[in-house]
């Protein structure tokens, strides 16, 4: 089957005895033994039949074998970053989630040494790489990163990973499976925040790491078993019935995007546009290379006050998050990324002035002329 039609099938076979196109939400946390033929189900800790059609659905996305569902985002990011031992090495990129810069400085406390580098700059990825230091466990890449969006060459660092023995972790969250599948690009393991765009709909969160490697499914269940980070079967219904729709989202989305910063170069008070669609932007030929769309995030200085940017605005909702059916604006300095210390922040980038968009369903036409009826408005 192609993309689009595992979206809507794998997971779903039809109940035996009664036909239902939509398989049951199971909502037990226990269950009866001498009823099971075979014995599989002992408690919703570890198994649920609703987490585990989505789990098949997530794998075959990217054509693997394996998929584990989270109660969120960070805590699969947890869960991959459990598998570090003290002495081990991360390298990691600069620009990332601000969840995902607080978990590396929990790792950090744990004696695990984690080095955030510019990966998307080809000299910095290969020093960082390269022969001369010690070598790393895990290469952990975000790409689109955020917010700032830079693109990192997925094969490229897979190739130099692997040639010393690292294991390679994408977080795929800003592009989504149907915009870039980073297991066929060499990668060892696919992060989700299943809460964006994969759910769709900002109303579940959930996350995920896909994978195809056996041994290592078997210890990502056994821990998230005993730390209890598994997601219930409504919490995984309310997922999968988004899953259904990713595929024609995500192209309104891109479309939306597209249409929004082509209005956005046009203004007087917006400086650099940052979107792997322009031509300009550093992993434009990258990105064109291995994501099938330029993604539905953008991020701009913007020459004034962002609080007052966010105020004017009606459509575009001032709130965190990304990937949902509703369109969004947030100062990332002010919201996302305001634990990550200031002057870090600033070394990487993100500046007090920076203004991020995700593009939600809406009609574009309505969405550019929100945008610049706010920015018209005055930059003060």
């Amino acid at each position: 089957m192609r993309f689009d039609t595992r979206l809507v099938h794998e997971g779903q076979t039809p109940t035996p005895g009664t036909g239902d196109l939509v398989p049951p939400l199971h909502l037990a946390v226990t269950y009866e033994r001498s009823v099971q033929e075979p014995l599989r189900y002992f408690y919703g800790r570890g198994e649920n039949p609703t987490r585990e059609n989505l789990e098949r659905c997530l794998a075959a996305l990217e054509d693997v074998r394996f998929a584990t569902a989270y109660t969120s985002g960070q805590a699969a990011a947890e869960a991959a970053l459990s598998l570090l031992r003290p002495g081990q090495r991360v390298v990691a990129s600069d620009d990332v989630y601000g969840g995902t810069h607080a978990l590396f400085d929990l790792v950090r406390a744990r004696g695990v040494t984690v080095d955030q580098v510019d990966l998307a700059d080809p000299a910095r990825r290969d020093r960082a790489l390269g022969d001369d230091g010690p070598p790393p466990t895990l290469v952990w890449l975000e790409t689109p990163s955020n917010p700032l969006l830079k693109i990192t060459d997925i094969a490229e660092v897979a190739r130099l990973a692997h040639r010393r023995g690292a294991r390679v972790l994408v977080d795929n969250t800003l592009a989504s499976p149907a915009l870039q599948q980073p297991l066929r690009l060499g990668a060892d393991l696919t992060l989700y925040s299943t809460t964006k765009f994969l759910a769709g709909h900002l109303d579940v969160l959930g996350g995920a790491l896909v994978h195809d490697d056996p041994e290592l499914h078997e210890r990502l269940v056994a821990h998230r078993t005993t730390v209890g980070s598994a997601p219930g079967g409504p919490d995984c219904f309310l997922v999968q019935r988004g899953l259904k729709t990713l595929a024609l989202r995500v192209a309104r989305q891109v479309d939306n995007a597209r249409r929004v910063v082509a209005a956005l170069t046009a203004e007087p008070t917006v400086g650099t546009v940052h979107y792997p669609g322009l031509a300009a932007h550093p992993g434009h030929q990258v990105a064109a290379r291995q994501m099938t769309g330029p993604g539905a995030l953008v991020s701009f200085s913007y020459r004034g006050d962002p609080v007052k940017l966010m105020e004017r605005v009606r459509l575009f909702a001032a709130a965190v998050s990304l990937g949902g059916v509703r369109s969004l604006i947030e100062c990332p300095a002010l919201m996302t990324h305001r634990p990550v210390p200031r002057d870090t922040r600033l070394r990487l980038g993100i500046g007090d002035d920076l203004v991020r968009l995700s593009m939600g369903i809406e009609d574009p036409a309505d969405l550019v002329e929100d945008l610049v009826r706010a920015l018209r408005a005055g930059p003060a």
